[in-house]
């Protein structure tokens, strides 16, 4: 279909957990839509979405991709995302991009850890959310268990808009009469199900469904479905088999006729100014307005360049035009719009309001650019997404001298194409530290920059992140007094500290009154407090949570100068530290340990052994149980090795940030001494 408009367009990502099928549905999908002239396999590295010779060696979807399909008169943009937990920041790229999210879960394995995760992130930001029970072949006896399951985790609206058969799946929505027998269930009374909750959406369709008892039209309820959908009062799930072609059909009809367009899906929302002065604009997909497009991927090839996928909000861009990002002045001119199948790009004359493409060579671009036509948008931006925690990081250096620089460009690349990553520099140890989700996620960085930036470094295992805090208010004062012959340097500060509540941050208020302290120089009290804090005060570790509030101060009118006033507000806050009993804290995970039933002994006696506090268990299908747990991330950095060698490698565990909290004074004794 070269030639659609906003109203046919439908974006949707796919999320599941690894080895829920997300790809081989993706295969499934295109092949039945005619997009693809073959099937290609995971197994064998054929398939379109894992199309990088790292996805290739790994056999997992590792980035998100983008793929697309006509099907009648839709035109479906599809973006394939990873499913391991490691990688669940990537995954949650494209999500501002889509109206609908299909989550896909394995018969087999159930609901897992990036199913939760999916599932409250795509609510979150107002996604239409379709489930797609998926190797329902394998698993037949199951499949009632498991919609209960997911009737009991994600709410009593999950309901089932197909069943089951011997040989397909029975419409429980579009046509329920004259179906074959479900394997479980009613399809009519799964049908009412469905039309009870959708016409709670509408006062008056409700009266002539309830009152007159009226049949209502398709047409009739799709309004209230689109509502219900977005609201997420609804939650349809249905059942396929991607190797077996069971329910793919039905899948592509629910894509066109049940998922929402740009139109109707929750609109794309840009913030325009900061603070308290913020104002939320809700925008519909006009493609008479002017140019406005949303970044939200980047990918950068050594060969093409930088190619930024983003999504066209409003108005339309063609080949030629001059738009500008965010609130640079110079124009950047649009030479190549490009439509994303796999690895093939295909070159296209526009991209309208509502539609997902991708530009090329364009420096200036990066996730969350603006790219717009008129200077109204200069400073609009978009929400940023909250990233999980990063976990686990390793210390850099480079393995030949002089390569230091080329270390920083290569990792601002890598942390542009995922800003899930991060890179921090330690004061404390002199590392450059690359942290991500897990150790697979900062392994295929560092792979990357080794097989596409042909970067090698040597990697160790960095010093935790701990933090330190204060747990009672204080106050200090301090004067910097400088003479050398010449003028002076001259600045005295009272500052008041106080805690503020775990993960808070760090706030600075000013109360000065009278000029005591110049307005131009309070900033520099700010700059001297942070360097203080970003020192430590127990064990050279960064101080947070703590609000800090300038009293008063004293200045000279020839001798006030900025970095007087920088060192005194360092002093001061360094000495109301050590009178606000500081401590150190460290990070503390959430644990999810899966094992063998017979080694949950083991498991949880070495989890005990090392600090963690075990939550409870949970027991789970071929004789495996669930552990849920909490414990200091400084006991396990070794734990992959350990749980390996316990369960003889059946165990799997994945962890999530949750809190900094309090060392123990053992703890913070042998910090202290290592400082």
């Amino acid at each position: 279909m070269s030639d659609y408009g906003t109203r046919q367009l439908r974006n949707i990502a796919l999320l599941g957990h690894s080895g829920s099928g997300k790809s081989s549905l993706l295969e499934a999908l295109l092949y039945a839509a005619q997009a693809i002239r073959s099937r290609g396999r995971v197994d064998k590295g054929t398939n379109h979405a894992d199309f990088t010779a790292q996805e290739k060696a790994h056999h997992h979807s590792l980035e998100p991709s983008f793929l697309n399909l006509d099907y009648h008169h839709c035109h479906i943009n599809l973006i394939d995302t990873p499913g391991l937990p490691d990688f669940f920041g990537r995954a949650m790229l494209p999500l501002p991009a889509v109206e609908s999210v299909l989550l896909v879960i394995n018969a087999g394995q159930g609901i897992e850890a990036v199913t939760q995760r999916a599932f409250e992130e795509a609510r979150r930001q107002g996604k239409a959310i379709l489930m797609v029970i998926n190797h329902i072949d394998g698993h037949p006896d199951k499949l009632p268990e498991l919609l209960a399951q997911i009737q009991q985790r994600f709410g009593s609206r999950c309901l089932p808009v197909n069943l089951p058969t011997q040989n397909g799946v029975a419409d429980c929505y579009f046509a329920p009469e004259a179906q074959s027998t479900p394997l479980f269930g009613n399809v009519m009374e799964c049908h009412d199900a469905l039309v009870d909750v959708v016409v709670e959406e509408d006062d008056a369709l409700m009266e002539l469904y309830l009152e007159q008892g009226e049949n209502l039209t398709e047409q009739q309820l799709h309004a209230p479905l689109e509502l219900a959908l977005k609201s997420g009062h609804l939650v349809p799930v249905c059942f396929a088999s991607a190797e077996q072609d069971i329910g793919i059909e039905a899948i592509l009809q629910l894509m066109e006729m049940l998922l929402p367009n740009p139109f109707e899906g929750t609109h794309p929302q840009l913030y325009q100014g900061d603070g308290e002065s913020v104002e939320v604009e809700d925008l519909l997909p006009d493609v008479d307005a002017p140019a406005l497009a949303h970044v939200f991927r980047i990918n950068i090839d050594p060969y093409v360049g930088k190619v930024a996928a983003l999504r066209v909000i409003q108005g339309k861009i063609q080949n030629g035009d001059k738009l500008f990002v965010g609130d640079e002045r110079k124009p950047i001119k649009v030479n190549h719009i490009l439509r994303l199948q796999g690895a093939k790009q295909v070159e296209v004359e526009q991209a309208v309001a509502g539609d997902i493409v991708a530009l090329t060579k364009i420096d200036a671009l990066h996730v969350d650019a603006i790219v717009h036509a008129s200077h109204d948008a200069d400073d609009w931006h978009p929400r940023q997404l909250r990233f999980p925690q990063p976990l686990y990081g390793l210390a850099l250096t480079p393995k030949r001298r002089g390569d230091e620089q080329k270390i920083a460009e290569v990792l601002g690349k890598l942390v542009s194409e995922d800003p899930s990553l991060q890179v921090s520099h330690s004061e404390r140890d002199h590392q450059m530290v690359l942290s991500g989700l897990g150790d697979m996620h900062v392994q295929v960085a560092l792979e990357k920059a080794h097989d596409t930036f042909h970067l090698d470094m040597e990697t160790s295992e960095p010093s935790v992140a701990y933090r330190e805090t204060i747990q009672k208010p204080a106050k200090a004062k301090y004067r910097h007094k400088k003479q050398s012959g010449g003028a002076g340097q001259f600045g005295e500060v009272e500052i008041q500290i106080e805690p503020l509540a775990r993960g808070a941050g760090f706030e600075f208020v000013s109360k000065v009154v009278g000029g005591a302290v110049p307005g131009p120089f309070i900033p520099a009290v700010e700059k001297g407090v942070r360097e203080a804090m970003a020192q430590g005060v127990v064990a050279g570790f960064p101080l947070q949570d703590v609000r800090v509030t300038l009293l008063d101060g004293k200045h000279h009118s020839v001798d006030s100068k900025e970095i007087a006033f920088v060192m005194a507000g360092k002093k001061a806050f360094q000495e109301a530290a050590r009178l606000a009993d500081a401590v150190i804290l460290e990070p503390i995970v959430e644990l999810k340990v899966t094992v063998p039933q017979q080694r949950l002994g083991d498991i949880t006696g070495d989890l005990s052994a090392n600090r963690a506090m075990v939550c409870g268990t949970e027991a789970k299908a071929n004789q495996k149980v669930d552990i849920n747990a909490e414990a200091p991330l400084a006991t396990l950095s070794d734990y992959a090795t350990r749980l390996k060698s316990m369960t003889g490698g059946e165990g799997l565990f994945e962890m999530s940030f949750n809190r900094y909290d309090i060392v123990p004074e053992t703890v913070q004794r042998d910090l202290q001494q290592q400082d």
